[in-house]
């Protein structure tokens, strides 16, 4: 019997996946355009609802602390600039171009808490260093601590450096392209190939374009180390702009999800992905919803919903602090930047984007060898010194194989102990736990060390020796070289 062109091609679980994920876009369309035409009375109406039913089942309100307040101002900051008022900072934007006509907003921490700076947009003499966010995030990530001694960002700018923000094509702060309009699908064809491509070797070269300096240091935190591991494997020049990366909870080949039944059902067809999500930016009614629900209901919703995908558990983040980062933590992202990511599950390889999506679809060959394979990004040609530090409770990092991808002898891990993926930026004792060992790799190997201050001054306005900073309290960590 003839088979139908496009039925043919698909499953029973396609069909499934087709009709909700039909229903789940027009739902989720629905209630954006919806929330979007409500009178601001109405979305009050909603969140004064959700209020009043979480002090229902979780008792009266009681009067709030300061450090209640401080996390309320955290919460409510409308964007990267609002949060360093609230602790004093200014910062410089940017916009790169990328070849391909993305522009990136860049956020920058020139100076210290009361530094008087005039002119802006220059060389400040400073070792320059650049932070990276992970998937579904921005810039904002790392200024939205409710202590500034947390905040990797606000610790470097007080050590002396010149701190650079990055974000990614898509996110909050860099939705435009000169080519394409943000509402077409061709904005948002772009996965973590073009990232590696265009959006970090441009912003880092314009970077260096502005401070003149000859190399900066990058961090990068999750999808941020990704695209760097990426990035200086396909560019060998750009390893000589970076002295050293430092990768928090670095993702390259994870393992998979903990809920087993997307975890199969998105490693079985990945693209599947693109018939639930549609083809433009992922997720993008959280705003929506953000907006309606009571800020403890929404975090409770964040927190079960990383539990029930990734089996974290987050008790090493203080409930104040989910409260004021939680609504910070997404940004806009493509569809295509996630299915990349479950082919590289799927396939346990960190490969560039598989365009080929029917070759799932054809029977092996008799032999066994394939005649098509995605190319791998060689991550083992990398000569940047590479630094991991990684939680030991993280379901996203296998530092085996991690370590087997990368160059031998140029990579150090660190593992921190009862650490989860977010704790590592957003953790109660990342002050003595992570930042102590991000600063002692700066010191190793930024450009002139000796520009940096020998001393930490607290918020408190007592001042630190740096070296008892670094080592009087940590937890013991475990060290891996890349060759045991």
């Amino acid at each position: 019997m003839a088979r139908l062109p496009f039925l043919g091609r698909l499953s029973l679980r396609d069909y499934t996946a087709l009709v909700f994920g039909g229903l789940f876009l027009f739902f989720e369309t629905i209630l954006t355009f919806v929330i979007a035409l409500l009178p601001r009375a109405v979305i009050q109406w909603f969140y004064n609802r959700s209020r009043h039913l979480f002090h229902f089942i979780g008792g009266p309100p009681i009067p709030k602390s300061e450090e209640q307040h401080l996390a309320e101002h955290i919460r409510r900051a409308e964007d990267f600039q609002k949060l360093c008022e609230i602790f004093g900072y200014e910062h410089e934007e940017h916009v790169v171009l990328t070849k391909d006509g993305y522009l990136l907003g860049l956020h920058r921490l020139p100076a210290k808490k009361g530094e008087q700076r005039h002119a802006f947009g220059t060389s400040t003499g400073k070792p320059v260093v650049y932070l990276h966010h992970g998937l579904l995030m921005n810039s904002e990530v790392w200024v939205c601590l409710t202590n500034p001694q947390r905040s990797v960002a606000f610790t470097l700018v007080e050590l002396g450096f010149d701190v650079w923000l990055g974000n990614n094509r898509g996110n909050k702060y860099s939705r435009k392209s000169i080519h394409h309009n943000p509402n077409s699908y061709k904005f948002w064809d772009y996965s973590i190939d073009d990232f590696a491509w265009h959006d970090i070797p441009d912003s880092i070269s314009y970077i260096l374009g502005v401070t003149k300096e000859p190399s900066l240091s990058y961090v990068g935190f999750s999808q941020g180390t990704a695209q760097a591991f990426a990035a200086l494997s396909i560019h060998p020049p750009l390893n000589e702009k970076i002295n050293v990366f430092i990768a928090l909870a670095p993702a390259m080949s994870p393992a998979g999800l903990a809920a087993s039944v997307v975890d199969s059902l998105m490693k079985a067809s990945p693209t599947l992905l693109f018939l639930i999500f549609g083809r433009k930016s992922i997720m993008s009614s959280v705003p929506a919803w953000q907006s309606l629900l009571y800020p403890p209901v929404y975090t409770a919703a964040i927190t079960a919903s990383l539990r029930w995908l990734f089996n974290w558990h987050s008790h090493n983040i203080a409930p104040l602090q989910k409260l004021a980062a939680f609504p910070h933590l997404y940004s806009y992202a493509s569809v295509k930047s996630v299915v990349h990511w479950f082919q590289i599950m799927r396939s346990a390889k960190f490969q560039m984007y598989d365009e080929d999506v029917q070759r799932l679809r054809r029977p092996a060959r008799p032999s066994g060898v394939s005649a098509y394979a995605p190319a791998r990004f060689p991550t083992r040609n990398i000569v940047s010194p590479i630094v991991l530090l990684y939680g030991d409770q993280d379901s996203l990092v296998d530092i085996d194989v991690m370590l087997r991808e990368l160059p031998k002898g140029s990579v150090s891990a660190r593992r921190l102990h009862g650490y989860e993926h977010l704790d590592v930026i957003w953790g109660q004792h990342i002050d003595r736990d992570v930042i102590p060992r991000v600063v002692d790799s700066l010191r190793d190997y930024c450009v002139k060390p000796e520009r940096l201050a020998t001393e930490l001054k607290m918020t408190n306005g007592a001042s630190t020796d740096f070296e008892d900073y670094n080592t009087g309290t940590s937890t013991p960590a475990e060290t891996l070289s890349s060759d045991q």
